[in-house]
């Protein structure tokens, strides 16, 4: 195998398809730290910048042997690093927003002994029913909902397609609304 640093872009993504951990480290040190920096400079978080770029790397490993690329690498990666900021700060409203309305919920009634049982037996009855999944719907069940994760970052981490995920995430909320409909009647009652 040739000097790795004095290969093209081009020519390392040929070596990375043919499973050369080499030429997918030498991609690496080439581009991480532009990345990291365009990621930082829009998040302002060390670790959640430093996840980002690790997480688009892990998904060119992941796909090196059907990985193709037109133009230039740099400016692939940079778009890639964007769009996962993007779909970063989403989520992160997403979680505010959630947040706030529970503690204005929360602020709103009264939080009685009867109320917190009541919640504890219903995050015992998910967790049953989520348990009693098949393995690999419960799986995608829990990337999508316990880590946010989008259809596409679970397709390409369990390496299904992403039409499989929305069965299996439509298989698991059908399950659960079936499994949790006798709960939802009495907490809607005692609510």
């Amino acid at each position: 195998m040739p000097n790795l640093e004095n290969l093209s872009d081009k020519e390392l993504l040929d070596f990375l398809k043919k499973d050369h951990a080499d030429a997918f480290e030498e991609i690496f040190n080439r581009h991480w730290s532009n990345l990291y920096s365009a990621a930082y400079k829009r998040i302002r978080n060390k670790e959640t910048a430093e996840e980002i770029v690790q997480d688009l790397f892990t998904s060119i490993w992941f796909k090196r042997s059907t990985l193709e690329i037109e133009g230039s690498i740099a400016a692939y990666f940079s778009t890639a690093v964007r769009y996962r900021v993007l779909n970063h700060i989403y989520k992160e409203t997403i979680r505010e927003n959630h947040k706030e309305s529970l503690m204005l919920v929360s602020n709103n009634s009264d939080t009685s002994t009867e109320d917190i049982i009541l919640v504890n037996d219903l995050n015992r009855n998910i967790q049953k029913e989520i348990s009693q999944l098949p393995e690999k719907c419960r799986s995608v069940f829990e990337l999508s909902r316990k880590e946010h994760k989008s259809n596409r970052e679970i397709a390409e981490f369990l390496g299904i397609s992403e039409k499989t995920v929305e069965n299996h995430l439509t298989k698991a909320i059908r399950r659960l609304r079936v499994g949790l409909a006798d709960i939802s009647r009495i907490a809607s009652l005692l609510l």
